[in-house]
């Protein structure tokens, strides 16, 4: 579940780590670089024939 913050004309969203997101509905924000914490290293991984990809700094994940 997202939550959205307004910082100033900024709005921030918190993400909940605990889901794995979807690509098609949650697009990279950059191209490559997690949305929550912008890092750009992933562990990759395949369970039931999706592949997942998980931020190595925050833990946040998306199936591709």
């Amino acid at each position: 579940m997202e939550e959205t913050k307004e910082l100033g004309n900024q709005k921030a969203v918190e993400y909940d780590l605990s889901i794995v997101y979807d690509y098609r509905t949650h697009p990279d924000k950059i191209s490559g670089r997690c949305d929550h914490c912008n890092h750009a290293l992933f562990d990759s991984s395949v369970k039931k024939y999706e592949y997942i990809r998980k931020c190595r700094n925050c833990g946040m994940m998306k199936s591709i």
